[in-house]
């Protein structure tokens, strides 16, 4: 039963998600200029100009904090990748499919970086939803273009997405995001035809 004071079930407080939004904001601004491994919950609830257990009450840590602000950007892709335009959507072949994903997916990195190490390194990265879905895209396109044992090549076809590897690949090797990119291409038409 719903009384005045409390939401529908499912559904968010104005206040709650006004107080989401300016923490989303905060962090971001703070991810922006500094690791995000390197930003406490205190400065993050400072930033945002919310107490810290309204903080606590939504978020354990910042990296909790950080795959919230990564999902907002990584829904985005994945809306396009089941209903957007060909190659990125829905009717290129499996090899095209698979080196636009990766080129949207080196373009996420760059843009997102930050945001990316503090929330998807090391495996933390393989429990969040987003590696389960980018799992599911690519195991598919591998099982369309018909590559013996699928199972076995997915996650060795997201490895180069870690964004530990593109960030020694961008900083320490100094490539750039269209060398990194046009070499996920060629590693995707070379293995699924395109």
């Amino acid at each position: 039963m719903t009384t005045a004071a409390s939401p529908p079930e499912g559904r968010e407080r104005a206040d709650a998600a006004r107080n989401r939004a300016r923490v989303l904001a905060a962090a971001e601004r703070l991810f922006s200029t500094a690791d995000p491994r390197t930003i406490t919950m205190d400065r993050i609830a400072k930033e945002a100009g919310v107490g810290r257990a309204t903080l606590y009450r939504r978020y354990p840590d910042p990296a909790s904090i950080a795959v919230a602000l990564l999902d907002e950007h990584e829904r985005l892709l994945q809306g396009q990748l089941l209903a957007g335009a060909p190659p990125l959507g829905p009717g290129a072949p499996p090899g095209e499919r698979l080196a636009a994903f990766y080129e949207a997916m080196v373009e996420l990195l760059d843009r997102h970086l930050p945001l990316a190490l503090g929330a998807e390194t090391g495996n933390a990265r393989m429990k969040t939803g987003a590696y389960g879905f980018w799992r599911v895209h690519v195991r598919s396109l591998l099982v369309a273009a018909e590559v013996a044992d699928p199972d076995a090549l997915v996650d060795a076809l997201l490895a180069p997405l870690a964004p530990e590897v593109f960030r020694y690949q961008r900083e320490e090797r100094g490539l750039s995001t269209v060398e990194i990119g046009a070499a996920l291409s060629r590693l995707a038409r070379r293995l699924l035809g395109g």
